[in-house]
């Protein structure tokens, strides 16, 4: 009889800044459209049809995993995938993202806003996990976005390049607004907790789009809200990772919160992260636009981000944003190695 391979909990450790032999690596968004048997299947089914069909989607989460060696697999789905349960009509269009149907503006849509409920609003997301615990061999990660970014769709109608109408809805109507942060609040930590019942063993935080706030308005209107959900979700005891994009000058209020890990973009080194009192294990941040570079370039830019990340305990190499479709799986699976070997033995010397 073969001997079945042992779980890695490499990633895992890493989150609570555990003694590990080599530094843990996955990348946001390696699952999709990078991936010439992604691309197939979208010739065939939709982005929200993938998902709720859960043998795909744990195919299309699980894949990355087995073609690159990654430490943990992240559940492909998308941010929008809970708000259709609260009454948002948001469909995701080819080439321009999430598009709303029905914005947010006034106090009226959001008191009209419903309660979502997990085992018959996203079964199929619960479902997909419960089958990816059986097939995997790495930390299952899933996700939920921040009430910041799913708010500044809701209020924009689709994506936006300067969050105005978002800024402008939270400086004038301020009891609307906190009130749309109560109840995406709420959605999330229903949303999140499910998936942890289901089997998620880590759970990312998406606040993508929060850098648009300086700090002070950030404090005002969004950290209050976020201490409550990883308060809240504090106990679950699965690690905790928060991310956004050009939000540099928040990650200290991140590291205020009660999560695990700060997931840093490809805009802040780690070195300065950590030179501002960043002490929790820390994710990143190799820019992705660096995978389309030569190969010589790709490793003096990895080995730069190891050799830093290491210089504490808790580090897991990622990118400083998600795959782009461009990035050829070739390069993604022999970073892996490389980060792997690399930061292998660099330990074995410092033992």
């Amino acid at each position: 009889m073969s001997q079945e391979k042992s779980f890695n909990d490499l990633f895992l450790k890493a989150c609570k800044k555990e003694a590990v032999d080599h530094v843990p690596v996955w990348y946001m968004r390696q699952a999709g459209r990078s991936q010439p048997e992604y691309r197939e299947l979208k010739k065939k089914y939709s982005l929200e049809e993938i998902t709720h069909r859960p043998e795909t989607c744990a195919y299309v989460t699980k894949l990355p995993v087995d073609q690159y060696n990654n430490d943990a697999a992240i559940l492909y789905k998308d941010i929008m995938t809970p708000l259709p349960a609260i009454g948002v009509d948001v469909k995701i269009k080819s080439g321009i993202g999430p598009v709303i149907s029905n914005p947010i503006e006034s106090i009226k849509d959001v008191s009209n806003l419903g309660e979502i409920t997990p085992e018959k609003d996203v079964d199929f997301v619960l479902e997909t996990i419960k089958i990816l615990r059986g097939q995997l061999e790495v930390p299952l990660i899933s996700f939920s976005g921040a009430p910041f970014t799913l708010a500044s769709y809701m209020i924009e109608g689709g994506p936006s390049k300067n969050y105005n109408q978002t800024k402008s809805f939270m400086y004038s109507q301020k009891e609307a607004w906190f009130l749309l942060m109560d109840k995406l609040a709420s959605m999330t930590i229903s949303y999140v907790k499910a998936q942890i019942k289901a089997g998620a063993q880590a759970i990312q935080i998406f606040d993508s789009w929060v850098g648009a706030l300086n700090q002070e308005d950030y404090r005002t209107f969004v950290k209050p809200v976020m201490h409550r959900i990883f308060t809240e979700l504090k106990g679950e005891d699965v690690p905790l990772i928060m991310f956004g994009v050009g939000a540099r000058h928040l990650t200290s209020d991140w590291h205020d919160l009660p999560l695990d890990v700060v997931g840093l973009d490809w805009r802040y080194p780690i070195k300065e992260a950590r030179e501002n009192g960043i002490t929790k294990a820390v994710q990143g941040n190799l820019d992705p636009s660096v995978l389309m570079a030569p190969w010589n370039v790709i490793e003096e830019k990895a080995k730069e981000i190891i050799d830093e990340g290491m210089k504490q305990p808790g580090f897991i190499f990622n990118l400083g944003h998600g795959v782009f479709p461009e990035i050829q799986p070739a390069t993604l699976k022999r970073l892996t190695s490389f980060v792997h070997e690399y930061s292998a033995e660099k330990m074995s010397v410092l033992k």
